[in-house]
C-alpha cells in the first residue's frame, strides 16, 4: 500500500491492512450512456448499513447468471482513494444481512471494459437519483488516475464531490446543480 502509511489506515480501522486493497477511482457525470461501448450489463442494489462503513451489495447480471451477493467496508483517504475490504456471501447469509437497517440506491451499472488503461462503467441511477448518469474509471496507480483525460462521453468530472459517492448519495439524495460542484 504504497500510498497509504499504517498510521493512515489504522485511523481507519484496517489495523491489518492484509486483507484491504485500495480502489482508486475518478467519477464524472454524463447526459447518455454510450451503449455502442458496452460490454456487459448489472442491476445493483445496495443497502448502506446505518451508522457503518458496510454496504452489503446485490449485483445481478442482464445474462441471467448467477446474482453476486457480498459485503463490503469503505473508507475513504481522499475523494479519489479508499480502503476496501469485501466478502462474497451465501444466499442465506445475505438475506440475514439484509435486514440490517440503512438505505438502499439502485442504480444499472455498464461496463465498458478497458479505455486507455483504465477499467470504466456508466452507472444509471434509479429511485430518488433517477436522472443521474455518472461514469467512473479505476485505476491500479495515482500516475495513471492523475494523467487520465475526461472520456468523451462525460460533461463534468465530480470526483472531488463527496455529494457524488455513493453513501452520500443514498443519504442526501441528488444534488441540485451539478455545476456547482467541487
Amino acid at each position: 500500500m504504497p500510498e497509504i502509511d499504517q498510521a493512515t489506515a489504522a485511523a481507519l480501522g484496517w489495523p491489518k491492512t492484509k486483507y484491504a486493497w485500495i480502489e482508486r477511482e475518478r467519477r464524472w457525470l454524463c447526459r447518455a450512456v454510450p451503449f455502442d461501448r458496452v460490454v456487459r450489463t448489472e442491476a445493483f442494489k445496495d443497502l448502506y448499513v446505518e451508522g457503518t462503513q458496510l454496504r452489503l451489495r446485490e449485483a445481478l447480471p442482464s445474462d441471467g447468471g448467477p446474482p453476486m451477493l457480498r459485503l463490503g467496508r469503505k473508507a475513504d483517504v481522499n475523494p479519489a482513494v479508499r480502503l476496501l475490504t469485501s466478502i462474497y456471501l451465501s444466499p442465506v447469509e445475505f438475506d440475514l444481512l439484509s435486514s440490517l437497517p440503512g438505505n438502499i440506491l439502485r442504480k444499472t451499472r455498464h461496463y465498458l471494459g478497458n479505455i486507455a488503461g483504465a477499467d470504466v462503467s456508466v452507472d444509471v441511477f434509479e429511485g430518488a437519483l433517477t436522472g443521474l448518469i455518472m461514469a467512473e474509471a479505476e485505476f491500479g496507480d495515482v500516475e495513471a488516475m492523475a494523467n487520465y483525460p475526461m472520456p468523451d462521453f462525460a460533461f463534468l468530472e465530480v470526483t472531488d464531490d463527496i455529494r457524488y459517492t455513493g453513501g452520500r448519495l443514498v443519504t442526501d439524495g441528488l444534488p441540485e446543480d451539478p455545476a456547482a460542484s467541487g
